[in-house]
């Protein structure tokens, strides 16, 4: 039996544990509204987020109850990863455009010099499918709704809005991987060029736990 300090917690605590396991699965469904318009970012106030607790609260709840206790151990971990309060609680490590007909590997360093990342392009074939794939690690507190926003310019007009939803994840000392779910790069000689992205990842409460900013060329060919 839950006692009542876990049913009163139990909105938190089993959308964030639910959501961990579950949220990229539900989302592969949902390929179709990945795309917002600004408007309907700005506006959806249907959606409120959860009371935040921290894990030292979550891991207090219910001591005695052995069964409960393993499924917050399986989901959450012992405790905390990292205790240094300078080190932020969730750290974007690299961002890959994953691409089966790519000569190599499309990958950008995010824990490095994020202005020399302005000055680099990724070269991407027209034509082809791909996926995006972001590496982060969560190190101290339960964070709630990530995602990651995807704004697309050209010639100084933006072009598109796309934003990802990624879930809810615990710390751990092994890093967390999202997958998009499949794209196709635009394709004819009036779409090929370059097109400057600025990318964000947030939270539910709005954090930014990092944005920065590159370019992608979109070309005939790889090697043109």
């Amino acid at each position: 039996m839950l006692g009542l300090d876990v049913c009163e917690f139990g909105g938190q605590f089993l959308e964030l544990l639910w959501l961990t396991v579950c949220y990229r699965g539900i989302m592969a469904d949902k390929e179709t509204e990945k795309h917002i318009t600004e408007e309907e970012d700005e506006t959806d106030l249907n959606y409120q987020a959860p009371a935040q607790k921290s894990l030292q609260e979550i891991q207090e709840l219910d001591k005695d109850d052995e069964s409960l206790n393993k499924y917050k151990q399986a989901l959450l971990g012992s405790g905390p990863v990292v205790a240094d309060l300078s080190i932020p609680n969730v750290q974007v490590t690299r961002l890959s455009l994953i691409c089966d007909q790519a000569p190599g590997p499309i990958t950008m360093d995010l824990k490095g010099d994020l202005e020399a990342l302005k000055k680099q392009n990724f070269v991407m074939k027209e034509g082809v499918d791909y996926r995006v794939k972001i590496h982060f690690k969560v190190n101290r507190e339960i964070v709630s709704g990530l995602k990651y926003v995807h704004l697309t310019y050209r010639k100084g007009l933006r072009l598109e809005k796309a934003v990802y939803m990624v879930g809810s994840y615990g710390p751990r000392a092994e890093e967390h991987e999202f997958i998009t779910p499949v794209e196709e790069a635009p394709k004819g000689m009036i779409v090929r060029g370059t097109y400057h992205i600025k990318s964000c990842f947030t939270d539910d409460d709005k954090t930014d736990h990092l944005s920065w900013e590159w370019n992608l060329q979109i070309k005939k060919d790889w090697n043109d």
